[in-house]
């Protein structure tokens, strides 16, 4: 009997510790959510937003990127960045804020009138895709009249960061356009030199989505890249955008 009841204590200390477990697991790292908000009328904007709580201070979060697809760089006065430092704060009112002071940018409408086509998404949780390499057919039109467009991403060590010597690994990231009418050739599209201050401590990214835009004929994309960062609990995950012409 005392055996018995010796064995069932055991097995219900397992169990309980399996539940705790999965309970932390539930709750690591910090993802933050992706919304693409879409892209100006005449292509020359692209814009996005990144939502979540921040895993260890619990405080809500809303960023909003715009930038100008002509050269990849940010409009004046973004990104937007709001943080509620209250853990007792909602997450719609940090996305609020921002979506407010987006408006000062480019209007949520014109954004809205104008999303673009999603060509191709490849969330962090996908383990079947391979997360440095995406292949679409960026209108879906079929059977096809675009070329396929084709990104890959290669991680660059750069261990000597400034900032990031505790935390393990340290990479930045290329990107580059394979031109399927010129036989394969690449275009680098983006190279890091250094890694920008905004990134925090990055050690590895993969490829998330494409979204393309199209009036008569094709004129922009997004790709979307998701930053893996140590996270308080666990990995947290970043959205960055490289943006070009067609």
């Amino acid at each position: 009997m005392v055996r018995m009841l010796f064995l069932f204590a055991v097995s219900l200390a397992a169990s309980l510790a399996a539940q705790f477990a999965a309970s932390i697991g539930a709750r690591a790292g910090d993802v933050a959510e992706l919304e693409i908000l879409g892209f100006t009328k005449d292509g020359g904007v692209f814009a996005f937003e990144e939502y979540g709580v921040q895993d260890g201070s619990g405080f809500p979060y809303a960023n909003r990127y715009y930038i100008d697809t002509s050269n990849d760089s940010f409009l004046q006065g973004t990104p937007i960045r709001v943080r509620l430092d209250d853990e007792n704060a909602k997450l719609d009112a940090a996305r609020l804020q921002a979506r407010q002071k987006g408006e000062a940018v480019v209007s949520q409408a014109e954004l809205s009138a104008n999303r673009g086509i999603t060509a191709g998404f490849n969330p962090v949780t996908e383990l079947s895709a391979d997360p440095h390499r995406i292949v679409v057919n960026p209108r879906p039109i079929f059977s096809p009249v675009d070329q396929p467009l084709e990104f890959r991403l290669d991680e660059i060590g750069m261990n000597n960061t400034e900032g990031c010597e505790s935390q393990g690994e340290i990479n930045g990231f290329r990107l580059l356009r394979i031109e399927a009418q010129d036989g394969g050739a690449t275009k680098l599209l983006h190279e890091d030199k250094s890694i920008p201050k905004s990134r925090g401590c990055p050690n590895g990214y993969r490829i998330g989505a494409v979204q393309t835009f199209s009036m008569d004929s094709l004129s922009a994309y997004g790709v979307l890249i998701a930053v893996r960062q140590y996270g308080f609990e666990g990995p947290d995950y970043r959205w960055i955008a490289v943006t070009g012409r067609l």
